[in-house]
């Protein structure tokens, strides 16, 4: 009933356009078959369900401390993708070859980033757009080792991004390291309210550039559970997203044994790799086969003329990106 009660309009609309949830009726625990309560629960012919049967039931008002109760537990639990899409402005901000992040000022992607989503905003169905860059924290190098960008660059796109509301997504190539090792370098960097995390295993090797990496299932939800207990343990609000990559069958390993389900992060698959509309709607297609992550992402690659970096041609308008299904949360370019 609490869930409904939002949905409907019962409790503080700006709870609602925050997209925070709460924790559902007994009728509705045994509906969830264990899914993800995002994004499904949200349709409305689970609403229109749920709100019949909870009609038929006793009337009360909640107390004061019930109610306080109920708002601290939705900013516990509530999803920015619930009312926003993100899209993201991908590369090292010090390298000109490894994304749109590297070749222009703060300033001027603020400003690219800002024309672009007015674009998918008015392709968007009336969802809102939440901007971010997408840094990448460490590099992979020969030998699997791995460069981490310095704490001082980071920080200054951090504060840039806190006074002009863009989302930071910090993401770790991995290497020669497992998943939980390289997503603990990046956890102290949750303190601030905007940054969330992702993780590329295309980069998970000692050759990289000459095999595509791979990471388990196993691993992808060991990593969930450890930001997870760090989020909570460090009393820090809201849900953080973890992205993970993939656009070849290799590199997430038995993925039909991902979890999705954790209430603290909300593990984002995002579909990696550079061609033609038919090869990105493909590759699309694939992960799409993994309903286990219902949240999804998208990655396009401009053409910038660097010698053999691949990009996409053309590139899919956001109307085109938009009706890929399922629908995609988080755009990125590189």
């Amino acid at each position: 009933m609490i869930l409904l009660s939002i949905l409907s309009g019962g409790l503080s609309p700006a709870l609602f356009a925050q997209g925070y949830t709460l924790p559902l009726s007994a009728g509705a625990e045994q509906a969830r078959d264990a899914r993800p309560l995002f994004p499904w629960a949200f349709q409305m012919d689970y609403i229109d369900t749920q709100n019949a049967r909870e009609a038929a039931r006793p009337y009360w008002v909640y107390t004061e401390a019930e109610y306080a109760s109920l708002v601290a537990r939705s900013q516990e639990t509530g999803s920015m993708l619930l009312n926003n899409d993100i899209l993201a402005f991908y590369g090292h901000p010090l390298s000109k070859n490894m994304g749109i992040l590297g070749r222009f000022t703060k300033e001027e992607l603020n400003e690219k980033l800002t024309a672009l989503a007015e674009e998918y905003r008015a392709a968007g169905g009336g969802r809102g757009v939440r901007k971010a860059f997408y840094i990448i924290f460490g590099t992979v190098w020969p030998e699997g080792e791995i460069g981490i960008i310095r704490e001082s660059i980071l920080k200054e796109y951090i504060e840039f991004a806190l006074e002009n509301d863009i989302l930071i997504f910090i993401d770790h190539q991995i290497g020669r390291y497992t998943p939980v090792d390289s997503l603990k370098r990046m956890l102290p960097w949750l303190r601030y309210p905007n940054v969330h995390l992702a993780l590329d295993p295309e980069w998970r090797t000692t050759k990289p550039m000459v095999e595509i990496g791979t990471v388990t299932a196993d691993e992808v939800n060991q990593a969930q559970k450890v930001m997870e207990e760090y989020i909570i343990e460090n009393h820090i609000p809201g849900e953080r997203l973890l992205v993970i990559h993939q656009f070849n069958y290799r590199m997430i390993s038995s993925r039909e044994n991902v979890d999705s389900g954790f209430g603290r992060v909300r593990l984002v698959h995002c579909a990696d790799g550079f061609g033609n509309p038919n090869i990105k709607r493909q590759a699309y297609a694939f992960n799409a086969q993994a309903s286990n992550m219902p949240v999804k992402g998208f990655k396009l690659f401009y053409n910038f003329g660097i010698p053999g970096a691949g990009f996409d041609s053309p590139l899919l308008t956001p109307k085109e990106v938009f009706a890929l299904d399922p629908r995609p949360y988080i755009v990125m370019y590189q």
